[in-house]
């Protein structure tokens, strides 16, 4: 695979040959899968790194950091650097058991479904760490539901729910609000 640069002038076409996974130490989520990651049978080695951490910072130094707290990211070897829905895909793709997966969901029939990871993942951190964005990690946010005005809520008994349209405002613009709501 060959990475598709990110502000890393020169990095597209350059093959990977290791990953930088920055995750979120805070989140539970986070730390499972960062587990689970490193349980895996890899066929491009995984350095696995809290995002924001000191070991970050000095790996990484142009990297822009408080991103990385906000929405998954992978940095490849040469400079590549992948988020959101590209990120969990280069994941896959460098364990040998998951390879044939990242492509299927490197397609445009399988892209909706890696959005459809990354947005739970990222409603469920939300919902952790509370609206301040300083939430109580290890203690959870105390049980009590999650809803926005983006038509999903959570409720710890029953899960995620989507009750309702995606508001315009939080779709693409091309869609402009017509698109049909996730599953």
């Amino acid at each position: 695979m060959t990475g598709k640069a990110a502000g890393h002038g020169g990095a597209a076409g350059v093959p990977v040959r290791r990953l930088t996974v920055l995750y979120d130490a805070g989140c539970p989520l986070c730390r499972h899968i960062r587990d689970w990651l490193a349980r895996q049978r890899k066929l491009v080695p995984l350095d696995l790194v809290p995002a924001g951490s000191d070991e970050a910072r000095r790996r990484l130094p142009g990297l822009d950091h408080g991103r990385t707290l906000e929405e998954i990211t992978v940095v490849g070897d040469g400079g590549q650097v992948y988020r959101g829905p590209a990120a969990w895909i280069v994941c896959l793709w460098a364990l040998a058991g998951y390879r044939s997966a990242a492509h299927r969901l490197s397609t445009p029939a399988g892209a909706p479904l890696a959005r459809a990871a990354v947005l739970a993942a990222a409603k469920y951190r939300r919902a952790v760490r509370g609206p301040d964005g300083d939430g109580d990690w290890e203690g959870g946010w105390g049980g009590t539901a999650y809803r926005a005005d983006d038509g999903w809520s959570y409720d710890p008994g029953t899960g995620w729910t989507f009750t309702g349209r995606t508001p315009a405002s939080s779709l693409p613009p091309a869609c402009g609000g017509d698109c049909p709501a996730p599953d």
